[in-house]
């Protein structure tokens, strides 16, 4: 029979105890780690493989543009907290492979001057890896003066390869969002 300690705990129970305890306190610190590393993870994965509408950053322009044509919508909205308006630009039709630029264009109607970021989405998502941006104001914050409208500009194209795609012989429109919010680094 095993041994009590005077306070009446056996000591082989304890130290397995003291382990288990020991595991648990690690197992909780690793699940906090993974869900704090999980997001920018799944953020670094969807921008390499166009996963879940993430559109593409292109370094340079298609081979050329194909005769299958493509609209492209746009849209915009703008989270509560930052005093903007953003208007996107009115949708286009152009060619597989031809680089375009459209402008959304925002106005601070605040009394200062605030910085502000834009999330972007692609829909379908299916369509999202071959939506390729050359330059966009999404790369960067965007800081307006108080009253100030700018126009932001988007230069991208569709890749040809969509066409080679069987799967996405119905897809006729694709849909690129952007969602503004007030930068973090908004004050500092």
């Amino acid at each position: 029979m095993a041994e009590l300690h005077q306070s009446g705990i056996d000591p082989a129970m304890a130290r397995r105890n003291k382990r288990v305890a020991m595991a648990g306190m690690f197992i909780a610190v690793g699940m906090v780690g993974v869900a704090y590393a999980s997001v920018p993870l799944y953020q670094l994965f969807c921008q390499v493989t166009g996963f879940g509408g993430t559109p593409q950053t292109a370094v340079d322009s298609p081979k050329g543009a194909i005769a299958r044509q493509m609209t492209v919508r746009f849209d915009s909205n703008v989270a509560n907290d930052l005093a903007w308006t953003v208007k996107p630009a009115a949708h286009i039709t152009d060619n597989i492979g031809k680089v375009d630029t459209v402008n959304y264009v925002a106005t601070n109607y605040s009394d200062k001057p605030i910085t502000g970021m834009a999330v972007f989405n692609v829909s379908p998502e299916r369509a999202g890896v071959y939506f390729n941006k050359i330059e966009c104001f999404c790369f960067t914050e965007q800081t307006l003066q108080p009253g100030e409208t700018v126009d932001m500009p988007i230069v991208f194209f569709v890749d040809p390869e969509l066409d080679d795609n069987q799967e996405l012989d119905t897809i006729k429109e694709i849909t690129l969002s952007y969602t503004f919010y007030a930068s973090d680094n908004e004050g500092s």
